[in-house]
C-alpha cells in the first residue's frame, strides 16, 4: 500500500443518472481515488436498489472504503446496504462510507463536508494512515423494510418532492426549492398524530414532520438544527397548524422556526407518523416519496450502524 494511504480495496459506486449527471465527473472522481486506494473497483448502478446490493457485496468481500457518488438516495442505498450487511454479520469487519455530492439537494454530504469541494473531501478521507471515523446513526422505517441516512418526513416536504420529481428543467438545490414555493400556493396542513417513543407530542393538523439524524433537508433547510449523526438518538419537529407554511422556506434557512409556540421539538428512538382522517399519508425518506396508500409510518433510530469517513473536526 502506498505510504500515506491506509485503504487497500475500494469501490466506487457511481449513479449516472443523478442530479449532476456527468461522465466526465464520475472519470475525475474516480481518477482522484484511483491515485488514493490501491484497488479501486467503480461500477455505474443500472436499477433502483442496485446501490444497495453493491454495497452489501463489498461489505462480504472485506472492501476497505464504499464511494458512494450522486444524491442522497444514492447515498441512502449504499448507507442502507452497508448497514444491513453489518446486521447480519454483527463483528465483522467494516467497509467506510465516503460520498461525493452529484445530486440534487446533497444534505448529507453537507452535514459531514460542509461545502467543501469534493476534491478536498478525498483527499482529507482517503489520506494518511489513522483516518477519522465517524459512527453515523440510522433511521429505520418498519413498514417499508428501509433504512433511511437523513431523515423521513410527512407533509411540506414530502409534498414537494411529488412536485420536484416533475421539475426536470431545473437542476440542483433550486430544483426542491421551487417545487416547495409551488407546494405552498395552496397547501392544506393534514390531520395528524405524532408519537415519541410512546408519548403523543401532537395530535392536530400538521405542516411538517421531520425524523432524523441530520440538520438539513434538500441541502438549504436546517429543520433540526440540534440533531448530531452520531448521539444514537433522531429528532423530530413538528410544523402545527399555528404557522403560516409560506413563512417556513425563511425561517428554517437557518434554524429560526425552533422555540416558537407553533414548534414542537423532541428527541428519542421511536417515532410514529400518523394521519387520522383515513386518508394516505404523503411520506417521503431522505427524498424518496413514498407511493404506498399507507396511513401510518413508524420509524427507530438504529445507533452507530454506519461508519463514515469524516474530517478530524466537526463541522
Amino acid at each position: 500500500m502506498p505510504e500515506g494511504h491506509w485503504a487497500g480495496a475500494g469501490l466506487l459506486i457511481a449513479n449516472p443518472l443523478a442530479g449532476a449527471r456527468s461522465a466526465e465527473l464520475i472519470d475525475a472522481v474516480a481518477h482522484h481515488c484511483g491515485s488514493r486506494v490501491t484497488d479501486l473497483t467503480v461500477v455505474r448502478t443500472e436499477y433502483r436498489g442496485h446501490a444497495e446490493e453493491l454495497a452489501a457485496k463489498a461489505f462480504v468481500e472485506g472492501t476497505d472504503v464504499v464511494i458512494a457518488m450522486g444524491g442522497d438516495g444514492t447515498t441512502r442505498e449504499v448507507a442502507g446496504g452497508l448497514a444491513r450487511a453489518a446486521l447480519d454479520r454483527p463483528g465483522s469487519p467494516r467497509p467506510a462510507l465516503v460520498n461525493i455530492p452529484a445530486g440534487t439537494g446533497n444534505s448529507f454530504y453537507r452535514e459531514v463536508w460542509s461545502d467543501r469541494p469534493w476534491q478536498e473531501a478525498l483527499d482529507t478521507a482517503l489520506s494518511g494512515d489513522r483516518p477519522h471515523i465517524r459512527h453515523v446513526d440510522m433511521a429505520y422505517i418498519h413498514e417499508t423494510d428501509a433504512y433511511a441516512l437523513l431523515g423521513a418526513a410527512s407533509g411540506l416536504v414530502a409534498d414537494a418532492l411529488v412536485v420536484a420529481a416533475g421539475l426536470s428543467e431545473v437542476q440542483g438545490r433550486d430544483r426542491y426549492q421551487q417545487a416547495v414555493a409551488q407546494v405552498l400556493a395552496d397547501f392544506t396542513p393534514y390531520p395528524g398524530r405524532i408519537s415519541v417513543d410512546g408519548k403523543v407530542v401532537h395530535d392536530g393538523p400538521v405542516v411538517l414532520a421531520n425524523v432524523g439524524g441530520g440538520r438539513y433537508r434538500a441541502g438549504r433547510f436546517k429543520v433540526l438544527p440540534h440533531s448530531v449523526l452520531d448521539d444514537g438518538l433522531l429528532d423530530i419537529c413538528v410544523i402545527t397548524g399555528g404557522i403560516d407554511p409560506r413563512e417556513l422556506p425563511g425561517l428554517t434557512r437557518d434554524g429560526q422556526h425552533v422555540g416558537r409556540p407553533e414548534v414542537v421539538y423532541e428527541r428519542g428512538s421511536r417515532f410514529v407518523f400518523e394521519r387520522t382522517d383515513g386518508n394516505p399519508l404523503t411520506f417521503e425518506y431522505d427524498g424518496e416519496a413514498q407511493t404506498e396508500p399507507r396511513q401510518r409510518y413508524t420509524v427507530a433510530a438504529t445507533p452507530g450502524i454506519l461508519p463514515v469517513l469524516a474530517p478530524p473536526e466537526r463541522t
